[in-house]
């Protein structure tokens, strides 16, 4: 059985900055990629960042420059580390860790953390 735990939500004024800590149940190399999802009221679950298991990243557009996806192998955790942090921010923020190839494969989730952006 595979764990993801997620940690680090918290209200937070606009401008501020928080760190999102996910951490894995098995060695993270497991995973093809591992990454962080948002998912607002009212709104789809959608795409914040990735990091693949060689470290590459990639980040939703309006997050770029803003966040950083990282991940510490020793830890078997990742990071999602946010400043500038604006209302629209908003969100449950899960943790995510694919394993498989770009046709077949399968999702693992944490159970999320509340992020509140106050302006």
């Amino acid at each position: 059985q595979v764990q993801l735990v997620e940690s680090g939500g918290n209200l937070v004024q606009a401008g501020g900055s928080l760190r999102l800590s996910c951490a894995a149940s098995r060695n993270i190399f497991w995973f093809n990629a591992m990454g962080w999802y948002r998912q607002a009221p009212g709104k789809q679950r959608e795409l914040v960042a990735t990091i693949s298991s060689g470290g590459i990243t990639n980040y939703e557009d309006s997050v770029k420059g803003r966040f950083t996806v990282s991940r510490d192998n020793g830890k078997n955790t990742v990071y999602l580390q946010m400043n500038s942090l604006k209302p629209e921010d908003t969100a449950v923020y899960y943790c995510n860790g694919r394993r498989g190839g770009s046709t077949l494969f399968t999702d693992y989730w944490g159970q999320g953390t509340q992020v509140t952006v106050s302006s």
